[in-house]
């Protein structure tokens, strides 16, 4: 069966259009289920602008659905993956806004030194939005919030939320493996790994700033010591040394 959003029998108005070539500015046609079209007057092949990702973000089927896909339109792809995965986090948290908070500034860094470091975006992104998923089962089940109730707890949230996204299993495997030891590195790790434990390190340095402030010398011999990464480094120097 075909997907009813690329069966040009369920098409609308507006399904065939037209777009400027980015190169020579001239027409080019466009249907809606085209990834890329080649202008016919200067030769530039481009990504269709009004292509539209929001199933192929989550759905399983989506590499066959739509084939080989333009790297900018990949990146889009992850990009909406990463942007499901922190509405069910916060879905998930509710009215916690604490975890909430703290979950999305430890995204933001994970983004800023992942890219930096050349990780894999959306292995680090997931991670980050579910490091500490299973906070609340740790304080239900344990009454603690401790690393390693949470550690214990958060695999198997996590992978129920990433399996109703559709996520793939290696993925789902290799974050379910950094949320059950976030709090616990070892002596191998993967780069992906690092990034997420010295984003989130940066975030635990603030919170227990914000309750005591920490001299700022001990922060810097904290940097040198504890982070794994360069950019890691670079990025707490620069958000915890202003």
């Amino acid at each position: 069966m075909k997907c009813p959003g690329q069966d040009s029998r369920y098409w609308k108005p507006g399904s065939i259009f037209e777009a400027k070539c980015p190169e020579c500015g001239k027409i080019v046609e466009f249907f809606k289920d085209d990834t890329t079209r080649k202008c016919g007057h200067c030769g530039h092949r481009f990504a269709n602008p009004q292509m539209d990702f929001g199933c192929a973000s989550y759905c399983k089927f989506a590499d066959q659905c739509l084939g080989t896909l333009p790297t900018e339109l990949l990146a889009q792809r992850d990009d909406l993956f990463k942007d499901r995965i922190a509405i069910e986090m916060k879905k998930y948290f509710k009215q916690d806004f604490k975890r909430i908070g703290h979950a999305s500034r430890v995204a933001r860094y994970a983004q800023k030194i992942g890219i930096a470091e050349g990780g894999n975006m959306a292995v680090i992104l997931a991670s980050a939005y579910l490091h500490d998923i299973g906070i609340h089962e740790a304080e239900r089940k344990h009454q603690s919030t401790a690393a390693v109730y949470q550690e214990q707890e958060g695999p198997a949230i996590a992978r129920s939320i990433m399996e109703s996204l559709g996520a793939s299993e290696v993925l789902i495997e290799e974050v379910c493996d950094i949320i059950a030891h976030h709090h616990h590195p070892g002596k191998e790790e993967s780069l992906n790994f690092k990034v997420l434990y010295d984003a989130d390190l940066i975030a635990n340095i603030e919170d227990n700033h914000k309750e005591k402030p920490a001299d700022p010398e001990k922060i810097k011999k904290t940097i040198d010591s504890s982070f794994l990464t360069e950019n890691g480094k670079k990025t707490a120097a620069e958000q915890l040394l202003k």
